[in-house]
């Protein structure tokens, strides 16, 4: 019975230091083990692994884009201070997952990633005036923050896929003085559109009147002294055939209609 027990024990024992050096590395994840606390160069993809839990451990790293949120004040070429929200997307690469473990650990965001975007935004965001931020400038900057981080991180194992400026705060002023831009430029839209509009009703009225003119002018050239008496005697008889009354006034040539009513 004591044997028994004893086998037991040490069955169970063994299942669970079998257990117990087993880890896994999840889907989005990439992992590097590290021996009496040295890095392993190696970057394990996601799986099921065995360690000693005595002298290895596993280290993991996010292998899927990550977005860093953060809310910044960023200099102007006038010297302003905007205020701005701001998202980085990036991702590790996995290669280099041992090499950033070693370098600068599990503190990345803070320890690189934050220092070279501040740099790289103070320098690119000086080089633009405040209204070029909320303008169509805007996605120049963010393209020239990107690559002036993918500068200083793609040897670090780092890659930046977008900087995105969600939102810009002006100054009080300047936002008024933009908006009292923009407003007048619409105002000169609108009135160039008007005027558009005039002249080419203008033109139109102008092309009318040429026709009228040139039909007048065809009319009177067909209109000779015998046209006109054929026409004359055309309507006197047609006046002869008519059964009203009517008193037919003429020196031979135009005639005069009175109605006797």
């Amino acid at each position: 019975m004591y044997i028994m027990k004893h086998y037991t024990l040490i069955t169970l024992s063994i299942m669970g230091l079998l257990f117990s050096s087993c880890t896994v590395v999840r889907q989005d994840m990439v992992g590097v083990k590290t021996k009496f606390g040295k890095v392993k160069p190696r970057t394990l993809e996601p799986g099921l692994y065995s360690i000693n839990p005595f002298t290895t451990k596993m280290l993991t790293l996010p292998a899927r884009s990550i977005n860093m949120e953060l809310k910044i004040d960023l200099p102007s070429k006038e010297g302003l201070t905007i205020s701005s929200d701001i998202s980085i997307l990036y991702r590790i690469k996995k290669e280099d997952a041992a090499e950033i473990l070693k370098n600068v650990g599990y503190g990345y965001e803070k320890t690189l990633i934050l220092p070279v975007f501040r740099s790289a935004s103070a320098d690119v965001c000086a080089r633009f005036f405040a209204k070029d931020m909320h303008s169509g400038e805007r996605s120049v900057i963010e393209n020239k923050i990107q690559e002036r981080m993918k500068e200083l991180l793609d040897k670090r194992g780092f890659l930046i896929e977008a900087v995105l400026l969600k939102s810009i705060s002006l100054p009080a002023r300047v936002s008024k003085a933009i908006e009292q831009k923009l407003a007048a430029e619409q105002d000169a839209m609108r009135m160039q559109f008007v005027l558009q509009r005039e002249q080419q009703e203008a033109k139109r009225k102008r092309i009318e009147a040429e026709g009228i003119k040139d039909f007048q002018k065809i009319i009177s050239n067909g209109l000779t002294k015998e046209v006109l008496q054929m026409r004359s005697i055309e309507v006197m008889k047609e006046l002869v055939r008519s059964g009203n009354s009517k008193v037919i006034i003429t020196n031979g040539k135009t005639p005069l209609f009175l109605d006797d009513k």
